[in-house]
């Protein structure tokens, strides 16, 4: 797919993976629209970069996507490319009184249900593209989860087997692409609880989903995802046994 002269969408872009995608494909002659729930940091944001517009806006909220869906068929009818980056994660232990079920319904809310709202709301606009496609960003965790964040994994691997639906799907029609990025531990602020500053640069990330795009390369293993990924594919038991050393007896 082409990856200069689009219209693109991106959600929590303001900051981590989303601003470096939003930056890169800025570089690359593409108009960029960024959308966040902090007005401030959005501006701030927004400041960087050229060729951007941004949006505050909140994924979680009914009335904000609709309001958003009106928006960008109204002012932006070109939008052929949304990146479905917003997310919300809480690092924990299910063995623990941590009120699990709340953690989980705002991780699935986020994570998965606004994903699709947003995506079926929006899809018509895209369907109108000579070429399109939609970037769900999902994680490692969705074929091997982690235990001190069970909840954040779940509300993943719900959106990984979407995403394969949702391709298998649009494929009947052709002109929407759907692409699934699945970092690893990525150095940002999202994942300090958890010791992001081990974890590659968003910026690699943004890299890889690039290049991706171009060459049509719809599961994206970035970093050393592509590794866990064969081993999950030959053993789940021990890809789920890596993924959790720290809590295995020695």
């Amino acid at each position: 797919m082409n990856t200069t002269n689009n219209t693109v969408l991106i959600t929590g872009g303001s900051a981590g993976i989303g601003f470096e995608i939003a930056k890169l494909f800025t570089e690359n002659g593409n108009h960029v629209i960024i959308t966040g729930r902090n007005k401030e940091r959005l501006q701030e944001a927004a400041a960087r970069l050229q060729n951007v517009t941004a949006i505050p806006f909140d994924v979680t909220s009914e009335a904000d996507v609709e309001a958003l869906a009106q928006r960008i068929e109204k002012e932006f009818p070109s939008l052929n490319i949304l990146v479905n980056n917003a997310g919300r994660a809480f690092f924990y232990k299910l063995d623990e009184q941590n009120n699990a079920a709340t953690k989980a319904a705002d991780e699935m809310l986020t994570n998965y249900i606004s994903v699709v709202r947003l995506t079926e709301k929006l899809l018509p606009v895209l369907q109108k593209q000579d070429e399109a496609a939609i970037v769900n960003v999902s994680s490692i965790v969705a074929i091997a989860g982690r235990h001190t964040m069970a909840t954040y994994a779940a509300s993943k691997a719900a959106l990984h087997s979407y995403t394969n639906s949702l391709r298998i799907a649009l494929a009947q029609t052709g002109n929407v692409k759907v692409f699934e990025l699945m970092p690893p531990l990525v150095n940002t602020e999202l994942s300090r609880e958890i010791g992001g500053a081990r974890g590659i640069p968003p910026s690699e990330v943004a890299s890889d989903l690039l290049h991706s795009i171009q060459n049509d390369i719809y599961e994206i293993h970035t970093g050393n995802t592509a590794d866990l990924y064969s081993l999950f594919l030959s053993s789940p038991a021990e890809a789920l046994k890596r993924m959790n050393l720290e809590a295995t007896p020695a």
